[in-house]
Formats: C-alpha cells, structure tokens, sequence
C-alpha cells in the first residue's frame, strides 16, 4: 500500500478511533443520567436522523471525492472546484429541505418506529419531540460533508481528521452539560433531556465546520494556483458535471445506509416481538442496550475500516482509471489484510470478556441481557468492517450497483427474519438475523471484487486462516486470564471488572502479537517495522 494512502489511513484512524473512543466514553456518564431506557429514546429519535443525513447529502461527499481524484489525475482542476463551488450551494438547500421534512413528519415516524406499551416509560409524542429536536442538525453537516469530501479528493485527509475529532468532542460536551443541568439543576424531565441531547449532533456540526472553513481559507491560495495551472479543461457543463456526480453518490448514499437501516428494523420491531414472547418490559432496555451502549463498544474496532472507507474510493478510483490492475489488486490484498488482521481478534475478544467490560462501563442493573447481547454481538464488528471496505473498493471502480444489490439483499434478509428470529430465540434473535444480512451482503461484494478486479483469493484465504489459529490461542488465553482473575477476586464490582477486562486486554495483545511475530504475519500485513 503506496505511503500516500497510508499517510491518509492512518490520519484518518487516529482521528476515527479518537472519535469513537469518545462516543464510546460518553455514552458511560450519559447512561448514568438517563438509563438505558433513555439511550432507547435517544437512538429513536437519532437512527431516522441517520437516514435523514445519508438522503441529504445523497452520498455527495464521497462521490465529490471521487470525481475530484478523478479529473486530478487527468490535469483537470478547475473542473473539480468548479463543481466543488456549485455542490457547496446545492448541500446547503438539501440540508434545509431535509430538517424542514424530518421536522413535518416526525409525527408520521414516531408510532412506525415506537410502540407504546403498559411497561413503557416513554410515549409516541416523546418520540416525535425528540426526532424533531434532532432534525436541526440536518441544516449544518451536508455543508461540512462536501469540503470533506473535496479535500479527500486532494488524498487530505488531515482536515476530515480533525475536524471529525473537533466536532466530537464539542457534541460530547454539550450532551453531557445539557443533560445534567436539565435534570439535576432545572428540574426538568428526561424527555426534555434527551431532545436536547439530540441537538448535540448540530451544535458539535457548527465546531466541525468551524474547523474546516479554517483549513480551507488557509489553504484555498495553493488549491487556487493548482486550479488557474490546470492544463487540461473538459469543460462539461453544470447538468453534465451533476449527472456524473450524482451517478456516483446515489449508490454511495444508498450503501452508506447500511447500519442505519439495519438499525431501524431492529428499532421497529424489538418492542412488538418481544412484547409478544411476554418480555415486553425488557423491550426498552434491550433497545437502549442493542442499538447504542453495546453497539459503540464494537464500532471501536471498526476504526480502521472507516478510515481506510474513506481513504480508499478515491485511490482506488485513480488506480482503477489508469488501468493499473497490478496496484489495485495489491491495495486490495492489504486492506484486506489489516481489516482481518484486526477485526478477527477484536471480535473474540469483545466476546470473551463480555461481562466484565459491561459491567466495568455500565454496572449491574442490566448485566445478563447487556453481557449476553455483547458476547454475541461483538463480532459483528467484523462483518461491519468488511462490508464497508468491500464496498468502498466496489465504487472505486464504479461497479456500485453491486453494492447496492447485496445491500438489498442483506436487509430483504434481516427484514424477513428478524421479528421471527426474535420469537423463536429471544432478543438474541436481532443479532442472528444482521449477522445473516451483512454475511450474505459480504458475500455478494467479494465475488464481485474477484469478478473485476481479477483479484485472486487465495493469498487473503491463507492469511485469514493462519490469523484464526492464532486467534483461537488468544482467545483460549483470555477465557482462562478471565475465569482465573474472577475465583481470585471473588464477586464482581466495577473497580474489579475493569481490572479484569484490562488484565485481559493485555494478555490477549501479547499473545496475539507475539504470535503473529513470530510467525512472521505481523511483517508482512503491517510492515517491515513488525519483522523478526
């Protein structure tokens, strides 16, 4: 993998693995406050926002990446900023038109999404405040999506770095100080509380674009040099410029909607389905439990695949274009590489410790549903990151409608077995069903990859199984690290939960490393500077 793809890779999972870790880190205190239950609400109101956002901006700021790299590579700049001035504009009304949408039929959503119950602690009106509290945020991020998008396009990927840092940690403290000033000092109600909550995805979008108009003004004499210096002008009209775009960001939006829509189906149908196996009063937990306290545990992990999802549609495109199939298949072959090589791991370990880093994070109220549902759903940070890099790599060589059918695919899937999965195994049953969807969507693009990208399999196949045996090692030394520290500490509280899930961190670090070190894996999926 060429160092300018590295260099952006790895901006851009710093910055992605600081932004979860903070995400991760807040949702602690914010349970504290509001108890799942209220994480429930929050991702009611947050998971259509989601949806909103991937319309709004319809893929554009990925698809800008692509187009700029694209006519970059030909010598053309002005064509690039030319449709990067024009996009600025149309991001700006798109994001009106979808608060002012989101805002008008947030009654409409609420009761699709939120049912209420007798064990329920919150109503379809307090759905509807929060889904419209939310929707301010739709007026700010499709702005700051397309100059992120644009400086992708430069393969600068330090301003999307920072600005997602900044823009986290701004929303984080503004949650957190709205949340307990409501409560604890105004005397206000949870509802209230959690609505303005939801408003910090706009106040933490305002500090993000702060932060990028910066870059840009600061850098906007060198982008106007290489623009006046291009030697080469396809001059394509406006509507002609959009179509291209536009053919590239409408299946781009489309698979970047793949956890969200995930999401919303178990977000409709928890309720009903275990209402009627007669667990109607975990209904709420569960929710709050599957869709935001356990789910930013795994998407830590998942880091790198975001990084490297971002990073890789316009270089890839940029090989792809040149017809250089020799580079592209070995950008293939290594980020195929990394993602296993942490993913594998990471997802046998989320499982293996599962109670205490629940009861480290979160207590004791919730402890059985919350272990169980994230011993199960831990390695769905695996199948996460394959399909987001396997469909990135798709629309870097312009076959996105192969994305967009095994996006289909997979959710017709879990759409189909979700609710009777859930009947038949409990609340388990939502996990059973993604890992089917996402499995087959995973499927569907890496045969597609072989198919056009001529992409022999069998070197991934090999380092695959070699990285599973020495998983397998760890785990087994984790299991025991963990089982041992509980005889010896007796019963759990927080201080020695966490205790244990660091000891077992750490031991299962050492021996996957030394492992993977020894067997000369490290070298050859990280580099030179991991070789005996």
């Amino acid at each position: 993998m060429d160092s300018k793809l590295m260099q952006g890779a790895k901006a851009l999972t710093i910055a992605t693995l600081l932004s979860k870790i903070l995400g991760f880190i807040y949702v602690v205190p914010f349970t504290a406050l509001v108890g799942q239950a209220g994480n429930g609400l929050y991702q009611v109101g947050y998971v259509p926002y989601t949806i909103f956002i991937s319309l709004a901006t319809l893929g554009v700021p990925i698809a800008m990446s692509k187009f700029v790299s694209k006519y970059h590579a030909v010598g053309d700049y002005k064509t690039a900023h030319r449709l990067f001035q024009s996009s600025f504009f149309f991001m700006m009304i798109t994001g009106i038109i979808a608060f002012l949408l989101l805002f008008s039929i947030a009654p409409l959503i609420a009761p699709l999404i939120f049912e209420e119950n007798e064990h329920a602690m919150f109503t379809v009106d307090d759905a509807t405040f929060v889904i419209r509290m939310v929707s301010i945020a739709l007026i700010v991020v499709p702005v700051m999506g397309i100059i992120r998008g644009y400086f992708q396009g430069f393969h600068s990927m330090v301003p999307t770095a920072v600005s997602q840092v900044i823009e986290q940690i701004v929303r984080i403290a503004f949650i957190l100080l709205a949340v307990y000033l409501i409560l604890n000092v105004a005397g206000g109600n949870l509802t209230l509380a959690i609505g303005f909550a939801t408003i910090g995805a706009f106040v933490g979008g305002i500090g993000g674009l702060a932060v990028l108009g910066w870059y840009y003004f600061k850098q906007r004499p060198s982008i106007l040099a290489k623009v006046e210096s291009s030697e080469v002008h396809h001059k394509p009209s406006l509507p002609k410029m959009y179509k291209e775009l536009i053919s590239y960001a409408l299946p781009l939006s489309f698979v970047g909607l793949s956890i969200p829509l995930f999401q919303m189906i178990d977000v409709s149908t928890i309720d009903r389905a275990l209402t009627q196996i007669g667990m109607g009063d975990q209904s709420e937990d569960y929710l709050g439990i599957l869709t935001s306290t356990v789910h930013k545990i795994v998407l830590i992990p998942m880091a790198l695949a975001t990084a490297l999802s971002i990073t890789l549609v316009p270089t890839i495109t940029k090989a792809y274009t040149a017809g250089n199939m020799k580079l592209l298949q070995g950008y293939i072959t290594q980020t195929y590489q990394v993602i296993l090589f942490i993913g594998i791991p990471s997802s046998v370990g989320l499982s293996v410790l599962s109670e205490p880093i629940f009861a480290a994070l979160y207590g004791f109220e919730n402890l059985p549903l919350g272990a169980q549902t994230l011993a199960y759903y831990g390695p769905v940070t695996l199948f996460f990151s394959l399909y987001a890099v396997t469909g990135s790599i798709l629309q870097g060589m312009s076959r996105q409608k192969y994305a967009i059918a095994s996006l289909l695919v997979g959710l017709a899937i879990k759409l189909a077995l979700n609710h009777v999965f859930m009947v038949t195994f409990g609340p388990p049953g939502a996990i059973w069903a993604t890992y089917l969807g996402f499995g087959v969507g995973i499927a569907m693009n890496v045969w597609a990859i072989g198919k056009f990208a001529q992409f022999n399999y069998s070197l991934v196949f090999r380092r695959m199984l070699l990285i599973v045996m020495i998983t397998t090692v760890m785990g087994l030394a984790v299991w025991v690290t963990g089982e041992g520290l509980e005889v010896v500490v007796g019963s759990l509280t927080r201080p020695t939960s966490f205790f244990i899930t660091l000891v077992g961190v750490l031991v299962g670090g050492v021996v996957f490393f030394y492992l993977t070190i020894r067997s000369h894996l490290a070298g050859k999926v990280l580099g030179e500077k991991f070789k005996l």
